[in-house]
């Protein structure tokens, strides 16, 4: 049963690191080249605007269900609100300006919009319930463990630093346990178990 665990904690390690890392490579770019100020702005604060801006800007990315955990991470870290953050998180994976065009050479241009319409609504709806939901016990945003003599650091050391050294581990011990339990499930859930639904 252990061995079972460990092979399936690996091959899920293998297969969402190369996300991940693309996650945390955006996010770190993200760092360097919006300000918090200007996400705070944007995504901050209460109402529907915040919701839609971030699904819209979840929409084109090109980030999967794991490589947008880092970007969602350091968006909600620079000033974020808990809906906008939930929105951009819902919507971003389902579509990328990738597989926009992938889709309409695929299935033509009626799934082609389809696709980031569908998302946009998944985002905006996932934001409203948190949005309803919150009792405004919005934690404060404290900053990462990041070096605080930025200005005077290349812009390529700012985007590692942020990107590969601080923001991994700010996630670290949730990101771990997500993997762990998803091996779990992996080993109790035979790999065929939805092919008949």
């Amino acid at each position: 049963m252990i061995e079972t665990f460990i092979l399936e904690l690996w091959s899920l390690i293998k297969d969402m690191s190369p996300y991940l890392l693309l996650g945390f490579l955006i996010a770190g770019i993200l760092s360097v080249g919006i300000s918090p100020a200007f996400v705070e702005k944007n995504l901050g604060g209460k109402g529907f605007f915040p919701i839609l801006k971030a699904s819209l800007f979840g929409i084109p990315l090109p980030l999967c269900s794991c490589g947008v955990i880092p970007v969602a991470t350091s968006l909600y870290k620079n000033g974020a609100n808990k809906s906008a953050t939930t929105s951009f998180l819902i919507s971003t994976p389902q579509t990328g300006a990738d597989s926009i065009l992938v889709t309409y050479s695929l299935l033509g241009p009626i799934f082609a919009i389809f696709r980031p319409l569908a998302a946009l609504f998944a985002g905006i709806l996932g934001g409203f319930a948190v949005e309803i939901t919150d009792k405004g016990l919005e934690k404060s945003k404290e900053g990462s463990t990041q070096v605080i003599d930025n200005h005077k650091k290349s812009f390529l050391r700012k985007i590692y630093e942020y990107g590969f050294i601080s923001l991994p581990q700010d996630i670290a011990k949730p990101l771990i346990l997500g993997i762990m339990v998803a091996a779990v499930i992996s080993m109790v859930v035979p790999g065929d178990f939805f092919v008949d639904y």
